[in-house]
């Protein structure tokens, strides 16, 4: 009887984590082989508008398990029609092996919604869960999980402690717009896509249109996201007629503003390196931050904006000194789009009817105050943004 293990996903694209959490799975529980299964219509997220036709994602995954020599790529969702459930995989895999023991491998995100699967029990009486961790994270949470869906649905399921690579799917095809997805694929891999142009890998994205331009730099954000991207923009271009801005700007900004937002620290050093951006201390021990000057030069050097939309989305985030109309609309519309919510943003937002320098210091003073309450560093360039208001409004 052979240990199969068995791990599903879009495979959008197939990167290194998915290449390296196969090997962590394969030798902590001693399988015999593992199947990657691309799904047609993963029933739990909806493929991004860049993504590629099923055989792409079919062939990638072939390429990328090519020196895997205990991996098979099987093709079983992508020839059933409607939603890949894993349920209906299971039965018919079972058809195929039917004395083998089967593993369901995860990571713990997705056996935390295990429950809402369809037909989790049908998946509970083929396979054991194997879900993948790291250092013991969510550890309490998972065990009350696993009880609890043990107690339900006679869920068998085992915890891999194992090392990961910090990659999304999403941040992984943002890299290959951004021309810096190297260490994120087998060579194999990146030729495919390079060659098929996928995710924009070789389109030219200068001069869009903006519905063009919203379409494109959409997809590269977490779906979560774009609500807020989307406010951005609209209240960015509302008060650009109040003020007398360049609404096409405003609306250019508000929607590439955070268009390097899906990277983590580590990936938005990685893009400052690639495009040469000098930091200082501050930022590169505060990297959250530098999705603002990463947005600006992808920007600039992917969309080709003109210097006035770069510098508000450079800026957006943390403010500067002598700040202009456009960059101080970018900065509100971030803060007070429609989607936030928290105490303080309606006296914000009626503020920017009023005055914009009036609500530019009052959005700084308040990010100043959660700083200080939090113990934290305050950027310099904050610190001058306020300075200058102060002698501005004065002086009026």
């Amino acid at each position: 009887m052979a240990r199969i293990g068995i791990f599903g996903g879009s495979f959008n694209p197939p990167h290194l984590g998915h290449l390296l959490a196969v090997r962590e799975f394969r030798e902590k529980l001693s399988l015999d082989c593992v199947l990657l299964i691309p799904a047609a219509a993963p029933p739990h997220k909806t493929l991004t508008a860049n993504s590629p036709a099923a055989e792409h994602r079919l062939a990638m995954t072939r390429l990328a398990a090519a020196d895997l020599p205990f991996a098979e790529v099987s093709d079983i969702e992508l020839r059933r029609e409607g939603a890949s459930y894993t349920a209906d995989t299971l039965d018919a895999l079972r058809s195929a092996y039917p004395q083998d023991e089967f593993f369901l491998l995860m990571g713990t995100d997705m056996f935390l919604s295990f429950a809402t699967w369809y037909h989790p029990e049908r998946i509970a009486a083929q396979a054991t869960i194997a879900v993948a961790h790291r250092n013991a994270d969510n550890e309490q949470q998972l065990r009350s999980c696993a009880q609890k869906l043990k107690e339900d649905l006679n869920v068998s399921t085992v915890f891999v402690e194992n090392e990961y690579l910090p990659h999304s799917s999403t941040s992984v095809r943002a890299m290959l717009a951004f021309q810096a997805a190297e260490d994120y694929l087998v060579p194999a891999v990146l030729d495919y896509i390079q060659r098929n142009n996928l995710y924009f890998s070789r389109t030219d994205l200068k001069g869009l249109s903006f519905d063009r331009l919203q379409e494109t730099s959409l997809c590269l954000h977490n779906r979560k996201r774009v609500p807020h991207v989307i406010g951005c923009s609209e209240t960015a271009a509302r008060l650009a007629r109040r003020y007398g801005a360049d609404e096409t700007d405003a609306m250019r900004a508000g929607i590439l503003h955070d268009v390097t937002k899906v990277l983590n620290g580590q990936e938005q050093l990685k893009l400052c390196d690639q495009y040469a951006i000098i930091l200082d201390n501050f930022e590169r021990l505060n990297p959250k931050l530098l999705h603002a000057k990463t947005g600006a030069v992808v920007a600039e050097r992917i969309f080709g904006e003109n210097p006035a939309v770069c510098e508000a989305i450079r800026w957006h985030t943390t403010g500067k000194a002598d700040m202009s109309t456009l960059e101080k609309i970018v900065y509100l519309a971030d803060y007070m789009e429609p989607n936030r919510s928290f105490d303080g943003v309606e006296k914000l937002r009626r503020a920017a009817e009023r005055d914009l320098d009036e609500a530019v210091y009052l959005g700084l003073t308040m990010t100043m105050e959660q700083l200080r309450a939090g113990r934290r560093e305050i950027d310099k360039n904050s610190g001058a943004a306020l300075r200058w208001l102060e002698e501005r409004m004065q002086s009026r």
